[in-house]
């Protein structure tokens, strides 16, 4: 092939770490993979994750569909475990020139591994390679700025993952991504206005693509020699001629170590990765009220540029009427926190979005400012700063840049384990919660997965 992206890719999925992850590697996809099924488990009853079950019950296969009896294909388990990874927007997030939820490649490598048979170690190694593809692709461009959507990075980052656990060929890991590529470019507009079910599940099925296409280079199918850099390639048709910054793509020539997926951030609050900051700053300020919303005259919410264009200037953000909406609207975000003191996935249940105390709030007593200077702190940072007018004229503000779980701010193995327990409390008993817990945190240390795929089933 004759695509210098493509082969960089490629030579780095499979010659990256020729010796194995650093153990600080290893250990921080462990803690992904504890936080992703927390998520998958808290989520198994959305919408989303039900339909994408559904939808696997018919297609039978060696993978296990994550809460039930049910085994699919790998690609379609891998898509049904995805959607409920991601449905209720609680997994990990990246930030940079494009925006990226990297454990979205996850629940994708996992039913690969085990349709085939795989161990730990090589899992381990796939999805580090993904996050290193991944988080090094958002730094090189942003499908996004014009108007595509963050998910083709993931199904590159899949399909680089999956050629490693496959231990294939340079050549053939070529052909996996080229047949990603192409065929699956996808719009930005799951994003746009009113979200639907698709939002959760639009990552799920770039994984799914990839899963696919990899296997069919396995099988010999060649896809497009210059799926980035030829005339009708990525770069031209999704990023409008602007290539990929070689600078940042220089440490993947280089095969540097997977370990960019220490520069991800964890969430603390099951909300899109920009509000998390005003989700901390929303509830000191409710302490500072002392919970008396009755207080409350006005709310202003200054923001910067991407979290102004992405959660705050559609219309449907001011009267969302889905989770979807609802959990990218910054000012119902704010007015939920302000009045609830927590933010949960109940939080986003339709009976809640709808409250008329809380429309009143939002529509009428909540603006939402673009602020230039907030805007020069990203993405090193996210910060949001929260202004609560009282009834007698005092301005009581709070501004947040790196809230907890953020690369700055991480949280601690136990602050991960905790929030993996919260999220399975309601389905699992706390003996199945902690065998599960313990096979995340033990995989590499044998070359089996059954331990935690055991848990994962039922």
């Amino acid at each position: 092939m004759a695509d210098r992206i493509s082969t960089l890719l490629a030579r780095y999925a499979c010659d990256a770490a020729p010796d194995g992850l650093a153990p600080e590697t290893a250990h921080e996809v462990r803690r992904r993979v504890l936080d992703g099924v927390g998520v998958a488990i808290a989520g198994l009853d959305e919408p989303a994750a039900v339909a994408a079950r559904r939808y696997a019950a018919g297609l039978l296969g060696e993978a296990t569909v994550w809460g039930t009896d049910l085994r699919s294909s790998a690609e379609v388990a891998g898509f049904a475990n995805g959607v409920a990874v991601r449905c209720l927007d609680f997994n990990d997030t990246y930030l940079s020139l494009e925006p990226l939820h990297p454990s979205d490649t996850i629940a994708a490598l996992l039913s690969l591994a085990e349709a085939r048979g795989l161990g730990a170690p090589a899992l381990l190694e796939a999805i580090a390679v993904a996050y290193e593809v991944g988080v090094t692709l958002c730094d090189a461009a942003s499908p996004r700025a014009h108007g595509w959507d963050h998910v083709n990075v993931i199904g590159i980052a899949a399909a680089c993952g999956a050629g490693r656990l496959l231990d294939l060929p340079i050549e053939t890991v070529e052909h996996a991504i080229a047949i990603t590529v192409v065929p699956h470019a996808a719009m930005r507009e799951t994003r746009a206005g009113e979200l639907s079910m698709w939002k959760g599940a639009a990552a799920a099925h770039a994984a799914r693509s990839a899963v696919t296409a990899t296997l069919l280079a396995e099988a010999g199918m060649t896809g497009p020699f210059r799926p980035f850099e030829g005339d009708m390639g990525f770069v031209r048709q999704v990023l409008d001629g602007v290539t990929f910054d070689a600078g940042a793509l220089a440490p993947l020539a280089s095969l540097q170590a997977p370990r960019r997926i220490l520069d991800t951030y964890v969430k603390r609050w099951p909300v899109e990765y920009h509000a998390q900051s005003a989700v901390d700053a929303t509830l000191a300020l409710r302490e500072e009220l002392g919970g008396d919303t009755s207080r409350i005259a006005s709310v202003r919410i200054d923001t910067f540029r991407a979290s102004y264009d992405i959660i705050a200037k559609d219309p449907e953000k001011w009267d969302p009427r889905t989770r979807e909406t609802a959990d990218h609207s910054i000012q119902y975000i704010v007015c939920a926190a302000l009045q609830d003191g927590d933010v949960t996935r109940r939080t986003f249940a339709l009976e809640r979005i709808r409250r008329p105390d809380t429309l009143e709030l939002l529509r009428e007593r909540t603006t939402v400012e673009q602020d230039e200077a907030l805007t020069a702190g990203y993405p090193a940072g996210i910060p949001n700063r929260v202004t609560v007018t009282t009834t007698d004229g005092f301005a009581l503000v709070r501004e947040v840049a790196y809230p907890r779980g953020h690369a700055r701010d991480p949280m601690s193995d136990e602050e991960v384990a905790a929030k993996y327990r919260a999220n399975v409390a309601e389905r699992w008993s706390a003996e199945r919660a902690a065998a599960v817990e313990g096979a995340v945190w033990r995989l590499g240390e044998d070359e089996g997965l059954e331990r935690l795929l055991e848990g994962l089933r039922g």
